[in-house]
């Protein structure tokens, strides 16, 4: 039996502790948990730095199925949660595991806060790449990211700075240690400029317009569910004359760019920015470039008016692009003129996962399909027609025809999608 230990943030060891340690021939956990303990002597410890070779004796010790194979686990929190727990019951299985949990860091920070958190999301940054973190902070207005070595308040303040300037990022360092706990409220520019040191336990990522006012009594955690509709019509949305994507063409552009939490959207030539829209109801980050100064207030206007965020970028494609520091996991080119194929040129190079493309005339598909497929994109696409019922006089009803569009979509092959194990 492994018997794993989480010590609650900044709590003594529970009394059971000691009887376990008594017993225990290893005892596993980071220095700090092993200098607080009351160790028999000569009982055989390791100190957790990379995880793989302490597995390995850790195996050893269970093999021998004897008293002196005893094994006791240190660890910070609740080692269920993002900690311990998961590497143990791969290793050796659930069954073998005596688990005895402390409160997490997550839970405590937000306690500090008198804030509930179960419509939080939490997300792990420790030994994981940032930009997950980085996009469910700029989407969801309540999260918790788990920091690490290079994963921390600085690098998460300053991913944020120019995109999402208007979060308040809350840093709990030393939590439950009563001479050394602080809990600071930054914004993202004063993280970015802040050596935190390695004392940080969590970071809150807050959107204060949307956290203010409770949530109703909510049934299932974390984040909200995907939304019931999608493909709104059009009246649904603020916009020009018409210059909306239809609900038709929506429908499979949503489909084919997939948009979700923790990624990463573009959408060029937003016009009312009904496709943004969509895709940060489906909980994915999404900027709009669009050139107008009056697309641009309608975008952020259609955007307030279905409580989602999206970034909004004026400026004309693809020139306005290399200003957009991070690179999407899928683009929606919904405008661009003559100018298309060189802005598909430059989203193909960038997008990580998939380019959709809107097109009305027939005659700019062709390079639209070459720069996609230039770009190592698997190519595919359809002509939509639709027709819609509509009222005639004396209560009969016809079909009217919407305009053909052209649907154009790129997939990058998964071998070559950046940080996907093959």
């Amino acid at each position: 039996m492994i018997t794993v230990f989480g010590t609650g943030t900044g709590a003594p060891l529970p009394r059971d502790a000691e009887a376990a340690l008594a017993d225990a021939g290893l005892v596993v956990g980071a220095r700090r948990h092993l200098a607080a303990a009351r160790l028999p002597e000569g009982v055989e410890r390791i100190v957790l730095g990379s995880l793989a070779p302490a597995l390995d004796i850790v195996e050893q010790h269970v093999k021998k199925g004897q008293k002196q194979s005893r094994v006791v686990v240190l660890a910070s929190g609740d080692p269920g949660f993002f900690g311990i727990v998961r590497a143990l019951a791969e290793r050796f299985g659930a069954e073998r595991l005596d688990v005895r949990p402390g409160v997490s860091s997550v839970a405590t920070a937000f306690a500090r806060l008198g804030l509930p958190w179960d419509d939080a999301v939490v997300v792990s940054a420790h030994g994981r790449e940032l930009r997950t973190a980085v996009q469910v902070c700029r989407s969801h207005p309540k999260v918790a990211v788990l920091t690490g070595p290079g994963s921390g308040p600085a690098e998460l303040g300053a991913a944020l700075a120019h995109a999402c300037a208007d979060r308040v990022l809350v840093v709990a360092s030393a939590l439950g240690d009563p001479e050394h706990e602080r809990v600071e409220r930054v914004t993202p520019a004063e993280a970015a400029a802040r050596d935190w040191g390695t004392a940080v336990s969590v970071v809150l990522c807050l959107a204060p317009t949307r956290t203010r006012t409770l949530a109703p009594v909510r049934t299932v955690a974390g984040p909200p569910p995907g939304p019931a509709r999608w493909a709104l019509d059009e009246s649904e949305f603020a916009h020009r004359d018409s210059m909306i994507s239809k609900f038709e063409v929506r429908a499979l552009a949503l489909a084919r760019i997939g948009p979700r939490l923790g990624e990463l959207v573009w959408d060029i030539g937003a016009g009312s920015g009904s496709v943004a829209v969509e895709c940060a109801r489906f909980g994915a980050a999404v900027t709009a470039v669009e050139k107008t100064r009056d697309g641009c207030e309608r975008i952020r206007a259609n955007a307030e008016a279905h409580g989602v965020d999206v970034r909004v970028v004026q400026g004309a494609a693809p020139t306005v692009l290399s200003d957009l520091q991070d690179d999407p996991d899928a683009v929606f080119i919904g405008g661009g003129g003559r100018e298309l194929p060189a802005i598909v040129t430059v989203c193909a190079g960038r997008a990580r996962r998939a380019v959709v493309v809107a097109m009305a005339a027939l005659d700019r598909v062709p390079a639209a399909r070459d720069a996609l497929t230039g770009a190592g994109f698997d190519c595919d696409g359809v002509l939509l027609q639709s027709s819609r019922l509509a009222p005639l006089p004396g209560g009969v009803t016809r079909l009217a025809a919407t305009n053909p569009v052209f649907l154009l979509w790129g997939v990058r092959p998964p071998a070559r999608i950046e940080g996907v194990p093959q």
